[in-house]
């Protein structure tokens, strides 16, 4: 006779976990798919608010939700997780209905590691970009220098995620179980006794709409805005002064001071009868008045990422005459496929307008730069 417990599918997932799961999946996904290349940052920092919100959807629904969702249902102290990992191949392996000791502590250290890459993303678009709610409260030095933590916490948590997918296939080859398929569609075979959770329709409900609305809303200005090319990020509004633009402007883009150190700019005006080759006969007056307008608004001033990164890339003993020579612009741009350069409305490196958007402006944003087709 079989005195063994009959098996029911009851659910365990209700469809706000799930739905929170999978969001959340998406979201990670968006924010590494768009690490590092610039001219996706603004679906960067949507995924990433979208990280956040569902960060703290989560922390809420581990009290307030359903019996298996809420933290002190699968709290497990050491002994216990370490009891779990070390039966795991054995006939002794326990089986737990929702989250096991293991994956209970991946989750854990998921929503930490999720929190500090969070924090240390608005850190450094706070610092770097001047945008978000910390923008002109923190300098550029404290967002490179999140920036470097930014992407550790992120590596770390994709690590955290890798072991966190191989313990559910594990677990699903070793208990006969799609544990994959269970947060799909909610529920497990289990004992008639075990806890049969509600859907939670309105909840779920909620928070797509959330989702939905917060999307439309974020990228309201790509379907409202009347500008050719809509930029999600402005840069700040940098002092323009007519006689540079008019004298730099005759042969090429007029680069806004803050583009190099003073040192290179005092040099480059005073051998003005060899400009590159050109003699530019400007007048004492006109050099006064281009000299001080430079010394008001050059890369040491800081206004712009562009500016505080050229200026720590150049050396004290050093004073570029060309912006495309510094260090960092050199780093910036050695990515750039070489069929690029050969653009026909390219012509040469220093015709920045052709691929930066707000290049006459002179605060060169991130997100403001797309490469020609």
């Amino acid at each position: 006779m079989n005195n063994l417990p009959k098996k029911n599918r009851i659910r365990v997932w209700d469809l706000p976990t799930r739905l929170f799961h999978w969001l959340l999946v998406f979201a990670f996904a968006l924010v590494w798919l768009t690490q590092g290349d610039d001219r996706y940052l603004d679906i960067h920092l949507f995924a990433g608010y979208l990280f956040l919100g569902l960060l703290g959807f989560r922390l809420i629904w581990g009290i307030m939700g359903s019996y298996y969702a809420k933290f002190h249902n699968f709290s497990y102290n050491w002994p216990t997780v370490w009891h779990y990992l070390t039966t795991l191949f054995t006939s002794k392996r326990s089986h737990f209905i929702g989250h096991n000791p293991a994956g209970s502590w991946a989750i854990f250290i998921i929503l930490i590691l999720g929190l500090l890459v969070a924090v240390t993303g608005l850190i450094t678009l706070g610092g770097e970009e001047q945008h978000g709610i910390l923008a002109g409260v923190i300098g550029f030095a404290t967002g490179n220098y999140f920036h470097g933590w930014h992407e550790l916490m992120a590596w770390l948590m994709l690590a955290i995620v890798s072991l966190h997918i191989i313990g559910v296939l594990v677990e699903s080859y070793l208990h006969r179980e799609n544990l994959i398929k269970s947060m799909i569609t909610g529920y497990k075979l289990s004992t008639p006794c075990d806890i049969h959770v509600k859907p939670g329709y309105f909840t779920a409900i909620s928070l797509f709409l959330a989702v939905i609305i917060g999307t439309l809303g974020y990228f309201s200005g790509y379907f409202l805005s009347k500008a050719e090319v809509y930029r999600p990020f402005i840069g700040p509004k940098l002092i323009q002064n007519e006689l540079w633009n008019e004298a730099c402007g005759e042969c090429h883009l007029s680069y806004h001071p803050n583009l190099l150190p003073m040192r290179s700019w005092q040099k480059m005006l005073s051998e003005q009868d060899n400009h590159f080759g050109e003699d530019l006969y400007l007048e004492g007056e006109t050099i006064l008045e281009l000299l001080t307008f430079a010394s008001q608004n050059a890369a040491e001033n800081e206004f712009t990422e562009a500016a505080w990164n050229i200026t720590h890339s150049i050396p004290l003993t050093k004073s570029p005459l060309r912006i495309t020579k510094t260090t960092y612009w050199l780093e910036q741009h050695i990515d750039i496929p070489k069929y690029i350069w050969k653009h026909p409305d390219i012509i040469f490196q220093g015709n920045c307008g052709v691929c930066h958007l707000d290049a006459k402006l002179g605060t060169f944003e991130d997100a403001a730069m797309y490469l020609p087709n």
